[in-house]
């Protein structure tokens, strides 16, 4: 059995912030631009408790937290920092997978130390990080990688928790199913239909009617509500395309669509703000009622630098679609693609300013 270990740093951005401004310590820090169109990069746990969340819109934060101390995010000291945090796990292992800048996924079955468990390897990586960069992180520890990412949200912050197999069920059985990758709140309103609230339910829906619904996707639900997953920790697996997408109630004309692309390329901008390469290639994706799945992309001369450039080259390509107005679209999603390092990224460019 493998040995698995997620490791999330503790409200990144923000700890980065707080660690160089002792003045900010202990206060509600907000990192993002002020402004109509900015997204909350990342929120200290003070600033969690007034309801503000990453990918947030940055005014509503605002009205969440009017004492919020909204700071720049400064994506290169962020980037060191989480360059110190991967040597750490590599005097470990060599098999990591990093998701972001704040977190990996680490195969410790054997690990470089000679370390006795997965649990002191985790101990061991947190305390480095602790007394060499003066951050803090949490970490799951269990036989697969679905179970170790959900165990490191158990204590957080600064905590770590052990999913250990014989146990493994009954810590997913209480857990509500939107815990469960890929279940968003779509796929979350479907099974409360069938009164499926919880993994549990799911697991005595069974295998048989969980197909019927869903087809494969209901087979990987009963695997998971059985804590099986067999994937890999896959080291330095590079970043293809990072995307949001959203399944309508109702099929909408293309006409309406405008709210949900802003959102999504909001979502977007925000989960590609936390990779250390550039996204080149927007892509729009749209599925129509009958279930046909259309996309347009464009590769601008300059990578979009913030949402709202991203948001205008994905309501531009939604002038491309060019189809009856009577047309009626099921799904619409906003990527980027075609990702590349961000000093070669910069060297290109300037070949052509």
């Amino acid at each position: 059995m493998r040995k698995i270990v997620h490791i999330d740093m503790d409200a990144f951005y923000a700890s980065v912030e707080q660690r160089d401004d002792p003045s900010l310590r202990g206060r509600p820090v907000i990192v993002a631009w002020r402004g109509q169109r900015s997204v909350v990069c990342a929120a200290s746990y003070e600033a969690r408790t007034f309801g503000v969340r990453s990918a947030m819109p940055a005014i509503r934060a605002e009205r969440l937290c009017p004492d919020g101390i909204f700071v720049p995010p400064d994506f290169m000291r962020y980037r060191a920092a989480s360059r110190h945090v991967r040597e750490i796990f590599s005097r470990h292992t060599d098999l990591i997978e990093p998701l972001s800048l704040d977190e990996a996924y680490l195969d410790v079955t054997v690990n470089k130390l000679g370390l006795p468990s997965a649990t002191a390897v985790a101990s061991l990586i947190r305390q480095s990080i602790r007394e060499e960069l003066s951050l803090t992180a949490s970490a799951g520890i269990a036989g697969n990688k679905f179970l170790a990412k959900i165990a490191s949200d158990w204590r957080k912050p600064d905590g770590q928790f052990v999913v250990r197999p014989e146990n493994a069920l009954s810590f997913l059985s209480p857990l509500p199913v939107s815990k469960l990758h890929g279940v968003g709140k779509v796929m979350e309103a479907k099974l409360l239909v069938l009164q499926i609230r919880i993994v549990a339910d799911l697991r005595a829906f069974g295998q048989a009617g969980l197909e019927a619904n869903f087809g494969r996707w209901g087979k990987r639900l009963y695997e998971l509500s059985m804590g099986i997953d067999d994937n890999a920790v896959e080291p330095e697996r590079p970043t293809q395309s990072i995307s949001a997408e959203d399944t309508f109630a109702t099929d909408l004309p293309l006409v309406t669509l405008e709210p949900a692309i802003r959102e999504l390329a909001t979502k977007t901008w925000a989960a590609a703000m936390r990779d250390e390469r550039v996204g080149r290639t927007v892509v729009l994706k749209l599925k129509t009622a009958d279930f046909r799945i259309l996309t347009r992309s464009l590769t601008p001369q300059h990578a979009p630098n913030c949402a709202q450039e991203l948001t205008d080259i994905a309501l531009a390509l939604r002038e491309r679609v060019q189809l009856p107005e009577s047309m009626r679209f099921r799904l619409v999603g906003v990527g980027l693609a075609h990702f590349s390092d961000r000093d070669q990224l910069s060297a290109q460019q300037r070949l052509f300013d």
